[in-house]
C-alpha cells in the first residue's frame, strides 16, 4: 500500500521544497521504507526542455530520456532512486493530454472543464507507474496563491479525501522572516499562507518553517494554535552548512517521526543516518582545498549548473578535500587573456551549452588547459570546443567549426540527423520542433583498451545520459588522432564519438554525455572523483 505525501510551499518561492522532499525521502529510506519522489510543475511548458537555463535552471535528464525539473536531481542524489518520465509532469503536459482526449472524442461530447477533467488527469498521473513503494512524495511546484497551482491543489484535495488520512498527508513549507529592527521572528506570513491553503480546502498536517535562526517554543505554540496543527508538527527548517546535513537536521526536529506517527507506523526506532554523518564530516572537515575554474555561459544563474556543482562536491568528498568553485563567463576570454583568470586554478571545467555566444571563450579555455598542463574536464559542448581547439591549433584545420554556428567548410561538429536507440533508428532534421528532439537519455559507450577513461571506469562498456543535438564528426578522427587527441570512447556502432582524451596530458578528458547527472554524495561519479584527484595532484605540485 503506497502512502502519499504532498509537499506544498507558501509565502515566497525558492524555500527549498525540493530539498525538503529529498531529505524526507532519504530519512524514510533510512528507516527501511521504499520511496518514490515526484514533481508537479504548474507552468504551461510541456517540459522544461525549451526553457532558458538562466530562467529555470538546469534541465535534469532521466535514463528514459525525459527532460525534467532540476528538483529531480535532488531526489536522485539523496535517495539513489533513478527518476523516470512518470516522475515529472507540467500543467502544459496535463492540458495537452486532456485536449488530445477531447479531439479523439474520449469525453463523448461532454463539456471539458478543469473539474473534473484536468484534476482527474492530474490524479491519474500521481497514482500511475507505482508498484511496491511504501511512500510516494509529490512536490507541488510554485507558491500557494498562484493561479497556475489551483488545479493541482484541487487534485490533491480530492485525493486526500479519496485515500483518507491513513494514506495521504500534506506538508506545507513556509517562511518565518526575522525583522532586525523588531528583533523577532514573524509568524504572520505563515498564518496567511496556511489561510490561503485552507481557502482551497486543504488543512496541512505538518508545517516546515524555514528560518535562519532557532524558533522559540512560544512561536511554535503560536503557529500551532493559529494554523490548527499539533505543536510537534511545527518543524524548524533551519539553514545548514551543507545540504547533506538536512536529513540529519530534519530527523533531529522530528519530521520523519511525525510522518510515521501520522500513518500509524512504528516510530520508536531511529533511522540509520550513518552515511549522511560520514558525508557531512568530509564536507565540513576536509583535509585540503582545490580550486576549479568553471568556464560557462549561464553563470548569471548558478542553478543552471546545479548537478555539475554538486558532482564536483562529490568528487571532493571522495578525495576528502573541499572543492572551491570559481565561475567565469566564457565571453570574458574572448576579450581578455585567459591566463589572467585561469593560471591560479587547479582544474578547468567547461560544461554544456547551446549556441555560438561564448564559444570562442570556451575554445581558448581548452587551449590554455592543454598548453599549461592543467586538468581539463569538458562536458558535452565543452568536449566539442576542445575538439575544435585541437583541430585548429594541432591538426592544421584553422577553419574547423560547428554547423551550430552557421555554414562552415570544416564541419568538425554537425547536427545529428539519425542515430540508434537500442534497435530503433531515430531520425531528426533542422526543421523539427525544438522540444524533445535531442539525443536524450541513456546510451551505451565502448571504451578503448588501455585508455585513461577505461582505467577510471574499470569497465569496457558504460552507459551515460545524453542531451544534445550536435555531434563530433567521426570522419575527422584520423586527422585528430594523428595530432595527439585520442578517441577513447565510441558508440557501439563506432559512428558517434563519446569521449576524447590527450594521453600525454596529466588529465584532459572531454565527454559528449552528462556524467554529473548520475553522481551522488554516497556514490561519486568516477570521472569527477578522478578529475578532483588530478586537481589535488596539481595543487601539490605548485
Amino acid at each position: 500500500m503506497t502512502r502519499f505525501i504532498f509537499i506544498t510551499g507558501g509565502v515566497v518561492s525558492s524555500l527549498g521544497k525540493g530539498l525538503a522532499s529529498a531529505a524526507l525521502g532519504a530519512s524514510l529510506q533510512a528507516r527501511g521504507y521504499k520511496v518514490r519522489l515526484r514533481k508537479l510543475d504548474p507552468y504551461l511548458n510541456v517540459d522544461p526542455g525549451t526553457m532558458s537555463p538562466t530562467q529555470h535552471g538546469e534541465v535534469y535528464v532521466t535514463d528514459d530520456g525525459a527532460e525534467t525539473d532540476l528538483d529531480l536531481g535532488h531526489y536522485e542524489r539523496f535517495t539513489g532512486v533513478a527518476s523516470r518520465r512518470s516522475d515529472n509532469v507540467t500543467a502544459g503536459r496535463i492540458y495537452r493530454t486532456v485536449l488530445e482526449k477531447e479531439r479523439r472524442g474520449d469525453y463523448l461530447g461532454g463539456t471539458v472543464q478543469v473539474i473534473p477533467h484536468v484534476t482527474d488527469q492530474i490524479k491519474t498521473f500521481i497514482l500511475s507507474d507505482l508498484t511496491d513503494e511504501d511512500f510516494c512524495l509529490c512536490e507541488i511546484g510554485g507558491t500557494v496563491g498562484d493561479i497556475e497551482s489551483l488545479p493541482f491543489l484541487e487534485a490533491i484535495r480530492q485525493l486526500g479525501n479519496e485515500l483518507g488520512r491513513e494514506r495521504a498527508m500534506v506538508i506545507h513549507v513556509t517562511l518565518l522572516p526575522y525583522i532586525p529592527t523588531a528583533g523577532e521572528l514573524k509568524t504572520k506570513p505563515t498564518q496567511h499562507s496556511v489561510k490561503e491553503l485552507l481557502s482551497v480546502g486543504i488543512q496541512p498536517d505538518i508545517l516546515m518553517c524555514r528560518s535562519d535562526r532557532p524558533i522559540p517554543e512560544s512561536e511554535r505554540r503560536k503557529i500551532a494554535l493559529f494554523c490548527n496543527v499539533n505543536e510537534k508538527n511545527v518543524i524548524a527548517a533551519l539553514d545548514a552548512p551543507t545540504i547533506y546535513q538536512v536529513p540529519i537536521d530534519y530527523h533531529a526536529q522530528g519530521l520523519d517521526t511525525q510522518v510515521c506517527r501520522h500513518f500509524g507506523l512504528p516510530c520508536d526506532v531511529s533511522p540509520d543516518l550513518g552515511r549522511w554523518h560520514t558525508i557531512v564530516g568530509r564536507v565540513t572537515k576536509p583535509e585540503g582545498v582545490v580550486t576549479i575554474g568553471i568556464v560557462g555561459k549561464y553563470t548569471s544563474l548558478l542553478d543552471s549548473y546545479k548537478s555539475l556543482s554538486e558532482a564536483l562536491v562529490h568528487g571532493g568528498i571522495a578525495n576528502n578535500v573541499k572543492v572551491q568553485l570559481e565561475w567565469f563567463d566564457s565571453e570574458i576570454f574572448e576579450r581578455e587573456d585567459a591566463a589572467r583568470f585561469l593560471e591560479s586554478v587547479d582544474g578547468i571545467m567547461v560544461p554544456g551549452g547551446f549556441g555560438e555566444r561564448g564559444a570562442e571563450g570556451k575554445i581558448r579555455a581548452a587551449r590554455f588547459a592543454r598548453e599549461h598542463k592543467i586538468p581539463y574536464f569538458g562536458i558535452c559542448f565543452g568536449m566539442q570546443m576542445a575538439v575544435i581547439e585541437c583541430a585548429r591549433h594541432l591538426a592544421n584545420l584553422p577553419d574547423a567549426s560547428s554547423s551550430e554556428f552557421g555554414p562552415t567548410s570544416e564541419p568538425l561538429v554537425g547536427l545529428m540527423t539519425e542515430w540508434l536507440r537500442g534497435t530503433e533508428l531515430v531520425k531528426r532534421s533542422s526543421t523539427n520542433d525544438m522540444g524533445g528532439t535531442m539525443r536524450l537519455g541513456s546510451y551505451e559507450c565502448l571504451l578503448a583498451e588501455g585508455s585513461k577513461v577505461q582505467s577510471i571506469y574499470g569497465h569496457e562498456r558504460i552507459s551515460e545520459r545524453h542531451r544534445h543535438r550536435y555531434e563530433v564528426n567521426v570522419h575527422y578522427r584520423e586527422q585528430l588522432e594523428a595530432a595527439g587527441l585520442r578517441f577513447s570512447g565510441l558508440s557501439p556502432d563506432g559512428l558517434l564519438p563519446e569521449i576524447v582524451e590527450y594521453p600525454d596530458h596529466p588529465w584532459f578528458i572531454g565527454v559528449q554525455f552528462h556524467p554529473e547527472l548520475k553522481s551522488k554524495p554516497f556514490d561519486p561519479h568516477p570521472l569527477f572523483t578522478s578529475f578532483i584527484q588530478a586537481a589535488v595532484t596539481k595543487s601539490r605540485l605548485v
